[in-house]
């Protein structure tokens, strides 16, 4: 079958497309144990959270030295750059289901999609400032289409890969909008 012309593959690396399936049996095990780990996670991030609030009352005086409110601004943000709330090892039950359902992940990256270019074009409409970035997409999101799927999607809608935060098609996929002409 020839390719078509007006569709240029976004890239010629198999990690752009389509993960294989997960074994079943390794996939109930994962969910099993996200049933059971996933709210002692929250739980402990909630703790970590909280001990940053009360260490940061506390720091409060050490803010007469040059460059600590700024240490300490960066160690949180780095903190909550690191820190997902949905780990990757999660398997959630709709992926249990659908895994390998090319359909089922196709909607889902459709919706995501969607739903950032609404928000824009409202933001635009208002004449607003746009939802900040970035805007990322997990594998959990695409694994069933690949991330060259995500590419193609977005760029239906105005977006393109992000050049500021390079996107891991194993892992995520980084998307900014493209700049409205006026």
């Amino acid at each position: 079958m020839k390719p078509r012309e007006d569709r240029v593959p976004v890239h010629h690396d198999d990690s752009w497309g389509p993960l294989p399936p997960r074994p079943a049996f390794s996939l109930l095990i994962r969910f099993v144990l996200t049933v059971l780990l996933l709210p002692l996670w929250w739980a402990l991030l909630v703790v970590l959270f909280l001990c940053f609030i009360a260490f940061a009352l506390v720091a409060e005086i050490f803010t007469i030295i040059p460059g600590f409110e700024k240490g300490f601004l960066s160690l949180i943000d780095k903190f909550g750059d690191n820190v997902a709330v949905w780990p990757a090892w999660c398997v959630t039950l709709p992926e249990l289901r659908h895994e390998g359902d090319a359909a089922f992940y196709r909607a889902r990256v459709d919706q995501r999609i969607a739903s950032w270019t609404s928000k824009e074009l409202a933001a635009q409409k208002a004449k607003k400032a746009p939802p900040p970035g970035p805007h990322d997409i997990p594998v959990r999101a695409y694994r069933g289409v690949g991330a060259g799927y995500v590419v193609e999607a977005a760029r239906a809608q105005g977006w393109e890969l992000s050049h500021d935060h390079p996107s891991d098609p194993l892992h995520m996929v980084r998307l900014r909008r493209l700049p409205v002409a006026a």
